[in-house]
């Protein structure tokens, strides 16, 4: 098992910052992918950013240039650092991890609200 862990989320003015915070707990030593996704209301959940165990990252297009995904592997944490947040970027965000059996976890989401 895996816990996972936000916060961070917030109300932030457009143009302005926020980072996440995602601290896992548990059987850790079996993920091999972490990653933030958020789901706005009425529109499905999507993976905006990514990152295994080998550092290798990923965004999606709309966050491209403006949100980092970042771990300390010390701290058991992965951040997700967003500039520039635009109205749009107003979501629930939720934490993810993957195991190498295929297994998903998943945080219980945290608030992020940009007002224009």
């Amino acid at each position: 098992q895996v816990q996972l862990v936000e916060s961070g989320g917030g109300l932030v003015q457009a143009g302005g910052s926020l980072r996440l915070s995602c601290a896992a707990s548990g059987s850790i030593f079996s993920i091999n992918f972490m990653g933030w996704s958020r789901q706005a209301p009425g529109k499905q959940r999507e993976l905006v950013a990514g990152i295994t165990s080998g550092g290798a990252t990923n965004y999606a297009d709309s966050v491209k240039g403006r949100f980092t995904i970042s771990r300390d592997n010390a701290k058991n944490t992965v951040y997700l650092q967003m500039n520039n947040l635009k109205p749009e970027d107003t979501a629930v965000y939720y934490c993810e991890a993957a195991a190498r059996s295929g297994y998903h976890y998943w945080g219980q989401g945290t608030q992020v609200t940009v007002s224009s």
